[in-house]
Order: structure tokens, then sequence, then C-alpha cells
């Protein structure tokens, strides 16, 4: 195994008796065993691209697979068929193929062949060969995709993000953090090509990269309006270091003028200051000009803005045109007088509604007085029922009212007739009460109550 910090391998690579079977190469046909054949593919395939993840590059070769995985001095057999395995699946695709792809509108043949270097512009069938070239370059398409996005958004959320035109070299510098080496760079940029999201073109010699601007679904080609914004960015640039180069070479000159003067050589201290006022001149100068272009840089940087808005009006009155493409005046009033007749005939509804409403209270009200007063009659007739309380107040003899024998004689007559029994009959009638287990019963006797009094 290569040493490399960045390779993990899984954890089945101790294991002696299943390595073998991976390292053994595979047999001819696949219909032999074709849970074997799937099983060991599978297996290289994801230890490929997790390899090549985890370096942090995007294409491999069957030489540096050999390398890669190399286990107790032996490499695995069948890494040639595994590539031709992934190419038919469209996992892998050689890299001058894969460049070949992009449309030329995007990127011609001389750029690309700038861009990648190197790359073998072969036109032989990979699938049609038996035998995979050891130095044959291939991309992982999983990989490149990965690479490309983060390309983009490390763009975008750098200090270049308002430029939308770089130069290569400052574009190695912003992805130095995400593509491990150039050649991973230009892989990404080649899908981000395809992907119509960067274009990269030639400028005096120099390669330089336009991204698409967030808004946009794709990137516009490179206009002369592109080429200037450039030049004056690139302008500004040298002109800033030239000033600050120029502040630096001031200050060493009044530090010279200072340390003549404390040894005594006057002359020389005056030329120095002489000389530091020229270049302070100089550095004035450049920092007016360099102001002058920032200045401009910032009227085109409005006036994109300006374009953007009134972008932004004419499809707002575009929309609004198309909202209001059947409504008229007319129309309009139109609609708000049957509104105006709908809701008063709703109010006219519920007004219905609610006196319907308080007829059935009224009649409610009248149903539970005629109740109360039936309760009341029921009430009165119950109490007739009972006999008539005198209602002449009962007061002492003397006073005044009814005396004690007027009260006598005012109350119901008692009941007097005479018995005709005789003591025997009593005795005999007193002998008839038995005594029972729950206690006395007296038996009732049947001739009827009649007064107690000794026979004649």
């Amino acid at each position: 195994m290569s040493n490399s910090p960045k390779m993990t391998l899984p954890p089945e690579w101790d294991d002696d008796e299943r390595m073998n079977f991976m390292f053994s190469d595979f047999k001819e046909n696949r219909e032999v065993n074709t849970t074997d054949w799937d099983s060991k593919t599978d297996f290289w395939t994801a230890l490929i691209v997790k390899g090549c993840r985890d370096r942090g590059t995007v294409c491999v070769s069957l030489q540096e697979l050999n390398k890669t995985f190399r286990r107790k001095e032996k490499s695995p057999l069948g890494l040639g068929t595994v590539i031709q395995s992934m190419a038919r699946c469209g996992k892998i695709q050689r890299e001058s193929e894969f460049a070949a792809n992009v449309d030329c509108g995007w990127l011609s043949w001389g750029v690309g062949l700038l861009l990648v270097k190197p790359l073998k512009w072969t036109f032989s069938t990979l699938l049609g060969s038996s035998r995979v070239p050891l130095e044959e370059s291939f991309v992982i398409i999983e990989l490149v995709k990965e690479k490309a996005a983060e390309l983009l958004e490390a763009y975008r959320s750098s200090d270049f993000a308002s430029s939308s035109i770089l130069s290569f070299q400052e574009l190695c510098t912003l992805s130095s953090d995400v593509c491990a080496d150039e050649s991973t760079l230009c892989m990404a940029l080649l899908q981000l090509q395809r992907d119509k999201q960067v274009t990269v073109s030639l400028h005096e010699g120099e390669k330089i990269v336009k991204f698409c601007q967030p808004g946009q679904d794709r990137v516009s080609p490179v206009s002369d309006v592109d080429i200037g914004i450039y030049q004056l960015q690139r302008s500004e640039k040298l002109l800033g270091e030239r000033v600050e180069k120029l502040g630096f070479e001031a200050d060493k000159c009044k530090e010279e003028a200072r340390m003549l003067l404390r040894e005594g050589k006057k002359s020389q201290a005056l030329r120095c200051l002489r000389g530091r006022k020229r270049v302070e001149k100089r550095s004035d100068n450049l920092f007016a000009q360099l102001e002058s272009i920032r200045g401009i840089l910032d009227r085109i940087a409005q006036s994109q803005t300006d374009k953007m808005v009134m972008q932004a009006y004419q499809a707002g009155v575009a929309a609004l045109r198309l909202s209001f493409k059947d409504v008229t005046v007319e129309r309009a009033e139109n609609l708000v007088d049957q509104i105006q007749e709908l809701c008063d005939t709703q109010d006219e509804v519920n007004q219905t509604i609610s006196s319907g409403v308080t007829g059935v209270d009224e009649d409610m009200d009248e149903l539970e007085q005629e109740l109360k007063s039936l309760l009341d009659e029921s009430k009165l007739d119950s109490i007739s029922d009972f006999p008539e309380v005198p209602t002449n107040g009962l007061r002492p003899s003397g006073e005044a009212g009814l005396a004690g024998n007027e009260l006598l004689s005012s109350l119901p007559a008692v009941p007097y007739s005479t018995l005709n029994i005789t003591t025997e009959q009593l005795e005999e009638e007193l002998n008839q009460l038995t005594l029972t287990d729950s206690g006395f019963q007296q038996k009732k006797m049947t001739s009827p109550a009649r007064r107690l009094e000794p026979a004649q």
C-alpha cells in the first residue's frame, strides 16, 4: 500500500482470505459466477472512488491504481476489468473524451489544449480494446461534479465575487483549498463549462475565466465590455501596487535622510529629502490616476445596477400589463354596483331572518307565561282539597273573640254511641290475643267501635 496519509482502507483489508479473492483475476465470462463477479466489481469501484475523494483528486490511471492498492508486494489483477466496467456504466471517462464533449461554442480545441496539460487526444475506443493502457488517465464523473460545485461556491464566497472575470492565476490561488493540483482545477473548469456556469478564453496570451453571476441561468460569452472592465481592474491592481511601492520608497528616503543628518552629512541628507519629494510627487500622480480608474469602475458598477433595476421595472410593467389585460374602468364600476346590490340584498335577508327569530321568541314568552299560570292554578286546586282551616283567631277567655264554649261548638261533632258489650265478652276478646315469635299480634275486633259501657 502506498504511503498516503489521506487514504483510508476498509476493515477487510487485513483479511487474507478475503483479499486473496479480491486480488485474483476475473473469470473470462461473467455468466460463470455472476455473484462473485459483481461482488468484486462493487468492492473495487467503491474503493477507487473513496480513495480519490480522500486524496482530493478526480482522475485515476491503471498504473496509479496498481501502486495505490499494492498489498504484500502484490497488485490487484482485475483492475483493468473494473475500469472497463466503470466506463460501461458511465462512472468514468477518458480525459480526452471528457474535454472533447464540451460544446465548441464554450471551449475551443485550442483553449482546451491550453487548459488541460497534458491531454492525449487519442481516438481509440476503450470498450473495443481488451486491455486498458497503464498511463491512460480517466475522470471520475461523480467526483468532478463535486469539485465543480465546490469551486463555484468558493468563488461566490470570496472577495472576487464582485468581479465576473478572473485570471487563471488568480483562480489557482482562490482554489488552492479546493483543488489539490492544477489538473483537478482544469477538470472542474471543464465541468463548469459543460454546465454553462463558466467560460474560458484568451486575452493577449493570458487565460481568463468568466463566471456566471447570481440571478443568471448561464454565463454569457466574453464581450468587449467584459474585456474593458477586466483591463480597468488589472490597471487598478497594478497602480495600487506601484503606489504602495512608492510609499515604501519615500519612507526609506526619509529614514536615510534622518541617519545622514545624525552623522552630520547635511548635503547628502538634503538630496535624500529631494528624492523623497520626487517619489511622493510620482506617488500622488499615480494615486490620482488610481482614483480616476476607481471612479470609472464605480460608475460601471452603478450602471450595471441601474440596468438591473430597469430590467426589473420592465418586467414589472409587462406583468402589470398582463394582469390588467381585461380590466377596464367601466367593468370595475359595474362590478362595484353589483357588489353593492348584493350587499343590500344580503342586509334585507338578514333583517328578515332576524325578525322571524324575534317572533319565535315572543311566542315562547307567551307560552312560558301561560305555563306559569297553569302551575299556579294546579297549586290552588291541590290546596283546596284540604279541609278549611278556621281563620278566626284563638284568644283566651275574657278577651275579645270566641269564648271557650264558642270554640268547642265550632269544631265538628264527635261521633257518639254506646257499646253494648259485657265484661265477659271483653275478657273473651282479650283471651284471643296470641303471642308470636316476632312479637305480639292483636286480632282485630269484628264488632263496630262503640262506647264501652257496662250492660244494663
